[in-house]
């Protein structure tokens, strides 16, 4: 559950997830079960994560240099990110996600392609940090947290599974009038860039409530960058401005 006060979230009351209730929105995984099958499809309804995975990929290994780190994708879908971090030269990455189908969609893609530095598996965050805290060096969380009931959990467990000098990343949306006009109206209504009801307006994150919610998880933000997109070479680029997509680098504090 997210506690909401005339349209913020309401980060000093914690929700405690039980065997019971678990962190994920079923319409969620329906919505994403539906077109399992269509992650690889580089003009599909996917089209545009694998147009911004260069930017995400980069921005990581300039911050957490992946060669030889084992690394961590919460909320890893069919794979984009989490393929292209293993090819980048990860020793190890381990994909999480609570879609069964997005996650054999994955798997079956890594066989094709022979990347065997990598695994998958169906598993809430919030088990995996019970199960193995500190275990892993970068911990990426990349276009989830806005599709969850809690992020605060979510973050919370992300901090927990990084070692004590270990790299956490996440990217969301910012919650604003700009963010509607441009992430729900154009993107799914004018330029159909993503699936209609792809995004939950309400649930679009501030940059400063995410900050907000990493000190309290224990992470130190390093930096922060905006994702555009130009409509003139419909092409995504990183910039200062993070009024809409936004990509966060913290660090475990010391």
């Amino acid at each position: 559950m997210v506690y909401r006060i005339s349209g913020r979230l309401n980060l000093n009351k914690e929700t405690k997830m039980t065997n019971e209730t678990i962190n994920v929105d079923p319409n969620e995984i329906a919505k994403f079960s539906q077109i399992a099958d269509k992650w690889w499809d580089k003009t599909g309804e996917f089209k545009p994560l694998h147009d911004i995975n260069p930017l995400r990929l980069d921005y990581i290994d300039q911050h957490a240099r992946l060669a030889g780190k084992t690394v961590l994708d919460v909320g890893c879908g069919g794979g984009i990110l989490s393929e292209s971090m293993a090819r980048r030269g990860a020793a190890s990455v381990l994909g999480v996600d609570m879609a069964e189908l997005s996650l054999q969609t994955a798997q079956a893609h890594a066989d094709a392609e022979r990347v065997d530095n990598i695994a998958y598996r169906c598993v809430s965050v919030e088990d995996l940090a019970a199960e193995i805290p500190h275990s892993f060096d970068v911990v990426t969380c990349m276009e989830m947290l806005e599709h969850v009931p809690d992020p605060t959990s979510i973050i919370r467990a992300c901090a927990k599974l990084a070692k004590a000098d270990g790299w956490v990343f996440f990217s969301t949306i910012n919650r604003n009038p700009k963010s509607y006009l441009h992430a729900v109206l154009g993107a799914e209504y004018v330029l159909n860039l993503v699936p209609k009801g792809t995004h939950d307006w309400q649930k679009f994150i501030t940059p400063s409530e995410l900050a907000r919610m990493a000190r309290l998880a224990g992470l130190d933000v390093v930096d922060t960058r905006g994702m555009s997109f130009n409509l003139l070479t419909r092409q995504y680029f990183l910039q200062d401005d993070v009024s809409v997509n936004y990509m966060v680098a913290c660090k475990v504090a010391a």
